[in-house]
């Protein structure tokens, strides 16, 4: 005892010791105490000059008469009329492009992560990292050719007899541009769910059957809510990249449909009445808006689900 008692450091040498730390941190160069900050500095460069500086544009002009002064006249127009149907069809769009795809991507996703072939998951976690950033003029021309009125998958259903116009699909349509997203959208959720399977640990299961549950109750009570805040928050990311995306619904239905990117790009390509020039800024605020509530909803589900990751 009178050694453990003569070895423990006392309050004032824990003290000095503190103060020892913290003189020779001062005394350090200034350069090398900047040097974890200068690390970020390339990406915060970068977020202010292809984000923060464009938000700021949006913000200044969606409330800047053409005349000069401020005014709410643009955003008050956007919420109504064909502005409004854009804003409409772009969140069905989103709606239906991430909970079909979300949901198919974790069936897609488990069945993956349960495969004894480690080729298998190596060769989809590949396919599913380039599928998921395929799109554009690319992916347009892909569908095109094989589910076009003249396509090759066309062709050949109407050779048994089976017409995809009759039964309500057309690719230059709503329903074709959202099949044409759900592309993407399901390599994008299986790489996103994928972690969260991966940190769904044996032992859970195999306590569960030990205390005599079922295959159902072990989901039902440990898989599917531990699973739910990433199921979620894939959801809102599929959700985001469906609501903004813009060159594949231009290049496969050359702006027929109204929704908000398209209208946007008519704007910045010039297709506008006089005086209507600050509209544009004033959709893409209101999509900046909905944006801005899907990330927060995306990071309270992403803590919530990095509990069960770690």
């Amino acid at each position: 005892m009178d050694t453990l008692e003569a070895t423990a450091p006392t309050p004032d040498a824990a003290a000095s010791g503190v103060g020892a730390v913290a003189s020779i941190e001062t005394r350090r160069p200034w350069w090398r105490r900047a040097a974890p900050a200068a690390g970020v500095a390339p990406f915060l460069l970068y977020a202010t000059l292809g984000i923060g500086i464009p938000t700021l544009g949006v913000l200044y002009y969606a409330f800047r008469g053409n005349n000069g002064g401020w005014t709410t006249a643009n955003v008050a127009a956007v919420v109504h009329g064909i502005y409004l149907i854009g804003f409409e069809n772009s969140l069905k769009l989103a709606l239906l492009t991430s909970i079909i795809p979300g949901i198919l991507g974790v069936f897609v996703a488990y069945a993956i992560h349960t495969s004894r072939s480690q080729w298998l998951r190596r060769m989809t976690a590949t396919a599913s990292g380039v599928l998921a950033n395929f799109g554009g003029v690319n992916l347009t021309f892909m569908f095109v050719a094989t589910l076009g009125s003249t396509g090759v998958l066309t062709l050949w259903l109407a050779a048994v007899h089976v017409h995809l116009a009759s039964l309500g699909f057309q690719l230059y349509t709503f329903s074709g541009v959202a099949v044409v997203y759900m592309y993407f959208q399901i390599p994008l959720m299986v790489l996103v769910i994928t972690p969260a399977l991966v940190g769904l640990r044996p032992s859970w299961r195999e306590a569960a059957e030990n205390m005599g549950a079922s295959s159902w109750r072990y989901w039902r009570h440990v898989g599917i809510p531990v699973l739910m805040p990433s199921v979620l928050g894939g959801m809102l990311l599929l959700f985001g990249s469906a609501f903004a995306a813009y060159a594949t619904a231009q290049s496969l239905t050359t702006g027929i449909i109204a929704l908000s990117p398209i209208q946007i790009g008519n704007f910045i390509n010039g297709n506008v009445f006089s005086n209507y020039q600050n509209i544009g800024y004033a959709i893409a605020f209101g999509m900046l808006v909905i944006l801005a509530a899907v990330m927060i909803l995306y990071n309270y589900v992403q803590r919530r689900a990095s509990r069960w990751l770690h």
